[in-house]
This record gives structure tokens, sequence and C-alpha cells, in this order.
């Protein structure tokens, strides 16, 4: 038995600082619980005079040198809190490299350099974790990776962005760190991997508030989720996964909804266990951090005790992979605003497009009426095949009487 886990941290951020806070309030419980003592071998940031809040630097092992940490044979796992693709990436190579366990919160790198991490870390027999990478403080990468290990995932969906909830909660950040977060669920909930300039992704500039108040009016709340489903049908597009982030409009009923300002939900579905939700703040220094040594302590206890690391599971390839379903084969309801003006007959008009393209409407909303301007048309059509839905729309904003672009949200979760 190793009496002793030395740590190695490159970053002291927000996160990292939480990390640093951690320890110090917990050490005898963490200590407890790996079954050895803990202690940070050295800390690298660029910056070691910046003042940081609740802690004493000069009590820490701080280095402006990365090669501290990546080169000190004593230091046994090295925490990635730099972020950013360079020198992240390379760090954690070299780490990996060196015999060290890495745990990082990078989501961005693990979207863009993941597969190249994971087989890093597999022919080294190291252990690469990232629990912290995806919705905070909330354990959903063991969740899914150990949890659910019985089931076969079919469908992953939630709001995993805490800014833009934030944003369309208060009314008033573009999707990319929803797309990453998802990529990486994706990794380990489908074992397939998903090349992130894949992901359809859509963000919130184009919801207006108009719209959410229209969306209120029908029994909906608009949130932005990253949706994740696996699908056999074959007349609908083949089996594979569709992997999608953009505005959605849910059922006020739906648990989703509820969920606002910085906390994030995931909806995970397997075919063994039905239906579970993971809630709980997606972001902050100690939600985060907490994130960071779930991971660390789980390396630490298994070093300590001479146990081999976990192999991680790599994304499926060849037969065994999930082929990425077009975005233009998916299905779904969808909520229109047409800016037209309020001339007779236009409502005929779009309404004839959209049932030249197998659309049919469930509900027309139109309240506002103003002699020769621009009013607000809403409509929800049924559900809809994607492909259909963006002709009809081209076809629509080439009408002579629609003002600007029609506005488009995709509908989950059924009738409000």
């Amino acid at each position: 038995m190793m009496n002793e886990v030395r740590i190695g941290l490159l970053g002291l951020g927000t996160v990292g600082a939480g990390v640093v806070k951690v320890l110090d309030a917990q050490r005898a419980t963490l200590e407890e619980r790996a079954g050895c003592r803990l202690r940070l071998g050295a800390i690298a940031d660029v910056d070691v005079t910046r003042r940081r809040e609740g802690l004493d630097l000069a009590q820490l092992p701080m280095t402006t040198d990365a090669a501290r940490v990546l080169d000190d044979p004593s230091i046994h796992i090295v925490i990635e809190l730099v972020g950013g693709l360079e020198p992240a990436r390379s760090f954690i190579l070299k780490a990996l490299a060196a015999g060290k366990h890495v745990v990082t919160a990078n989501k961005a790198l693990l979207a863009h350099h993941g597969a190249e991490l994971y087989d890093e870390a597999r022919r080294r027999g190291m252990t690469l974790a990232f629990e912290a990478a995806v919705a905070g403080g909330i354990p959903l990468i063991r969740a899914v990776k150990e949890g659910l290990v019985a089931n076969r995932i079919l469908s992953v969906f939630g709001i995993v962005n805490g800014t833009s909830n934030y944003i369309l909660s208060k009314m008033t950040d573009e999707a990319l760190d929803s797309a990453h977060k998802l990529q990486i669920l994706v990794t380990i909930a489908f074992r397939t991997f998903i090349d992130l300039k894949h992901i359809h992704t859509e963000g919130i500039t184009r919801v207006t508030a108009q719209d959410i108040a229209y969306a209120r009016d029908l029994g909906y709340r608009i949130k932005l989720l990253a949706i994740a489903k696996t699908s056999g049908d074959a007349g609908s597009g083949g089996a594979g996964v569709e992997v999608r982030v953009h505005p959605t409009m849910i059922p006020a009923r739906s648990p989703l909804a509820a969920v606002s300002g910085v906390f994030n939900a995931v909806f995970i579905t397997g075919d063994a266990v039905g239906d579970l939700m993971f809630y709980g703040r997606g972001a902050g220094q100690m939600p985060t951090a907490s994130a960071v040594w779930s991971d660390v302590l789980e390396i630490a206890r298994r070093t300590a005790h001479g146990i081999p690391a976990l192999g991680l599971e790599l994304p499926a390839v060849g037969a065994g992979a999930l082929p990425l379903r077009s975005i233009d084969t998916v299905r779904c309801c969808y909520y229109l605003r047409v800016m037209a003006q309020d001339r007779p007959g236009v409502l005929s008009r779009v309404a004839g497009i959209l049932s030249q393209h197998d659309i049919s409407i469930a509900s027309v909303l139109q309240r506002e009426r103003a002699a020769n301007e621009a009013v607000p048309i809403v409509m929800m059509t049924h559900e809809a095949r994607e492909h259909d839905m963006r002709h009809a729309l081209a076809a629509i904003d080439r009408l002579p009487d629609v003002a600007t672009a029609t506005t488009m949200i995709r509908v989950e979760g059924g009738p409000a």
C-alpha cells in the first residue's frame, strides 16, 4: 500500500482555486475515503502573484513552469484546469506518457481531441477522467459509465448550458458549449464518436421576447436543449443516432420547463431503467471542484492500494458504431412565426405551401391586426420531417406578403 498520493495541478483559476479549497476544508474526510494522504506536490500557473480569494499563495507549492508538474516522477495524478485546446492537449499527452493519471474539466478539448486522448490513455494504461467536463457538479459521467452499464441508452437530452438558460429564463452564447458537452455524452452513452463539426448546432439569437410570450400562451417554454437519440426506424432515415443542439419548445408541464437560472438538467432513457433525470448546478467554482475531486479520489484510492487503472471504454468503430443521422431525417413538431402583411388570403397561401410539403397544421394563433403592416401569424404543426420543413420555409419566405424570414423552433415532448 502507498501511504501518500501526490497531485499536480495545472491552472489556478476559478475552478483550480476551488479544488485547493475543497482539499483544505475536507482533507480528513477525503484522506479517510482514499485510504492515504493526499498532497499537492506542485501547482503551475502563469500568474503566481494574482490574488486568489480565500487562498494564501505563500503556503502553496506554486510555480510558473508546467514542467515542474509534468516532469516530477513523484506526482501520480495531474489535474488539468488550464482550459482551451493548447497547451492543454500537449500537457495531457505528456502527463499520460510519463505514467501519470489525468483529471480534466476541459470539455472543449475532449470534444475536439477526445479520440486522440482516449487512445493515448488506453495505450499507456492510465486513467483519463472528466466528470467535471459536463454539467458541473452533477455526477452525470459516472452515472452513465458505471450506473447504467446494464442499459442500452435510448436517448440523452437536456439543458447543459447555464448561461443560455439564464438568458432565456430572464427574458432577453451561442450553443457551441452545449455541443461540446453533448459530444462527450454521446461518446460515453452510445459508444460512438461523433465529430463535433457534424453536430447540428443552433444558438438562441433568433429567439425573441415575442416567441417566448407566444410559447407561454400555447403552454410551452423555450429552452436551449442538447438532444441525442437512437433510432432503428429504417423508414425515417435508418438506424443511427441523431445529435443536435438548438432552441426547443417543451410543454410547460415538463420537469425541464422548471429548470431555470444557472441550473442544468439532463434526462436519460435506458432500455432497462427507463427514464432518469439529473439536476443541479451546471457550473461554478465549488460544484465543478466537487466533480474534479470525485475523479481524483477514485484514482487516488486505486493508486494507493495498487489497483490497476480502469480501462477507458473507447467509442465503437467499424460495424459496432452507430452512424450519425442527418438533421434532414429528424421528425418533430414545429412552431412557426410568419411575419406577413395583414391581407386576405395570406394564411391560406402559407397553409397551402405547408400542405404541399406534407406538413399539417395543429393550431393557428393570430391576435394582432394592423392593415398594411406586417403582423405575426403563429402556427404549431403536427410531426413533420426536417427536410420538408426547410423546403416549405424557403417557399413561404418567397411569398410577396411575407416581410421577414420565418422563425422556426422545434417542439419536443408532445402537445402541451
